[in-house]
């Protein structure tokens, strides 16, 4: 912790070491001995193996310090301090270290610019420091937080100022509870004062991530922490691996995400983050064999993170492969982690087909697991995310009935957004105008809300009157970040993206801009990895359709329409939709 406040330096991660000792044909959890680490640190590239200790000598602490080249075993710094009582033991280890970084080479400027005692950056409690490391190891070995989650609340409750315990607690909320997630990152926000400069840094993008969720702010100050320490650290999150997550991806930022991942993939083969956004970035841009790809090398190193199950699934249902659908479906029936969403994926991909009542099935059960899991907001998605099937689709009384339970079970505003999408659509555009003004005024800063989610409500509303031009209007901010993943498919592709070009579509069809709307149809076709599962994937076939028939082109109209068709051989004849849709046909 000491030592990771330097840009100077580079501490070999816990991973690397585990990879090295294995290469070495020994145990990954074999005890560094002084000749261990000289070999691991030889094979590894580095420069010194660091060896402390510490005893207690009558009534004082003693510590040492020695660096060693690893090459040649000669000796780089060796340091003895002592400390009367065991609450000067980091005060002591914080002044050794700061010496330490002078012999290494490090300037005296840089030294005092980067540097904070640990008394002051971390926690004066020893119970709290071993809680807090416990938890960011527990994270690491097992890629789950519910034991990390235990851990950091543990230490929070020794020490009440501990603020990157909070920081961790609020992150690992992140996709199961956006209220405790933003609730814990305000709270290390407050206490940013007592952190290291680099851990200032993961803050105030927390804070940007998480509570404002201004996302080009927080992009920025990823930017700007990569630029300051540009060696990635001993920390559990480094700006390396956050620049392939959602402030990237959610701002558009594709190529970024790709230069980055491919960048951590190479440092750290045997980290699962790295992959996992390579693979969804590559995913989203559809860019759909070097996902396979990127997947293939991840579960070969023994990664099943749940995002990379997702895009398993996604990828095979895309490819409408339903032995791989089948496989993965049945492979995690048992992984607590993942088999809700599975469950919703499936129901997502029924509903795309227009196989509803089966749709409904699917969710049904991904709900019940996902309040078996403790996971409300999870299941609140998965009902806001099956309104917005319903509506598609035609039935607005089903439709109305998931939004508004949504609403009720979750304030999250991904959730809001899906819900008051549903109401629009279905007619219900007075309460999708609530949604949307609720939302500006808790979100101002949101990228997500102010230039997708409030947009598109208004639009809806606005087309509800017959006000088409004005609902264009209200789209034209939406272009800003069109191409790009929105709240609701990052991480695990609740659902797609791009319905600012669908309801825009829907527009310049109302507008009888037949060109213009075409356009926009078709840019959903032409993003499939953005799209994703979602029904507007199919349902933009029958709207260009629409558009073709509508401007006089009846072969592209019939074109159109036997796409659509060929998707929904096997939907519910019941489904409102698919009952418009033919007698269209008939006509045409």
């Amino acid at each position: 912790m000491e030592l990771q406040q330097s840009p100077y330096l580079a501490l070999t991660p816990d991973r690397t070491v585990q990879q090295t000792l294995a290469l070495m044909g020994r145990p990954k959890d074999t005890p560094l001995t002084a000749e261990v680490a000289r070999q691991v640190c030889e094979r590894t590239g580095g420069a010194a193996v660091l060896d402390g200790s510490i005893a207690l000598v009558g009534t004082q602490y003693v510590l040492g310090l020695r660096a060693k080249e690893c090459s040649t075993g000669k000796i780089l710094d060796q340091q003895q301090a002592a400390a009367a009582r065991r609450e000067e033991v980091l005060n002591a280890l914080s002044e050794m270290s700061r010496q330490f970084r002078r012999r290494a080479g490090e300037s005296l400027a840089t030294v005092e610019k980067h540097s904070m005692p640990l008394s002051e950056a971390t926690t004066t409690s020893f119970e709290a420091l071993k809680a807090y490391s416990t938890a960011l190891k527990s994270s690491l070995s097992s890629g789950t937080y519910e034991r990390a989650n235990a851990l950091l609340r543990r230490a929070i409750e020794i020490d009440p100022n501990f603020a990157m315990a909070y920081a961790h607690l609020g992150f690992n909320y992140g996709a199961s509870d956006s209220a405790l997630s933003a609730e814990n990152v305000r709270k290390a926000w407050l206490l940013r004062d007592r952190v290291s400069d680099r851990e200032r840094f993961y803050i105030d993008f927390m804070y940007d991530r998480n509570v404002t969720g201004n996302l080009e702010k927080a992009y920025k100050t990823l930017e700007l922490w990569n630029q300051t320490y540009p060696r990635r650290g001993a920390m559990l999150a480094n700006a390396q691996d956050l620049l392939g997550g959602i402030s990237t991806l959610g701002t558009g930022r594709f190529e970024r995400t790709i230069e980055a991942t491919l960048d951590g993939i190479a440092e750290l083969p045997d980290s699962p983050f790295p992959y996992t956004n390579l693979a969804l970035a590559q995913f989203h841009t559809d860019r759909f064999a070097e996902a396979e790809n990127t997947i293939q090398r991840a579960t070969a190193r023994k990664m099943q993170m749940p995002m990379v199950v997702m895009l398993q699934y996604n990828l095979a249902a895309l490819k409408g492969d339903r032995i791989q659908i089948d496989s993965i479906a049945g492979s995690t029936g048992a992984n607590r982690a993942v088999r809700h969403w599975i469950a919703h994926a499936e129901g997502l991909a029924l509903a795309r087909s227009g196989r509803l009542r089966a749709a409904r099935q699917s969710s049904g059960r991904a709900v019940d697991l996902a309040l078996q899991e403790g996971e409300r907001e999870v299941a609140a998605t998965f009902l806001g995310v099956r309104a917005v099937w319903e509506a598609l689709c035609g039935n607005s009384s089903g439709a109305r009935t998931d939004a508004l339970t949504a609403l009720q079970s979750s304030a999250d505003r991904d959730v809001e957004y899906a819900a008051g999408l549903a109401l629009g659509l279905s007619g219900s555009s007075g309460r999708s105008a609530s949604v949307a003004g609720g939302l500006e005024k808790r979100f101002p800063e949101a990228t997500f809300v102010k230039f997708t989610y409030v947009p598109v409500l208004r639009a809806l509303v606005s087309q509800a009157t017959g006000q088409f031009a004005g609902s264009l209007a209200q789209l034209e901010i939406a272009r800003s970040y069109e191409i790009a993943v929105n709240g609701l498919n990052f991480p695990y592709l609740a659902m797609g993206g791009l319905h600012s070009a669908y309801v825009r579509g829907l527009a310049f069809t109302g507008e009888q801009r037949y060109t213009e709307a075409a356009a926009e149809f078709q840019k959903i076709l032409n993003h499939r990895g953005l799209v994703g599962l979602d029904p507007i994937g199919t349902l933009a076939h029958l709207q260009l359709g629409r558009v073709f028939a509508l401007s006089g082109d009846k072969i592209k109209a019939k074109a159109a329409y036997d796409a659509f068709l060929a998707v929904w051989k096997d939907a519910d004849p019941d489904v409102p939709m698919l009952k418009i849709a033919k007698a269209e046909y008939a006509r045409l």
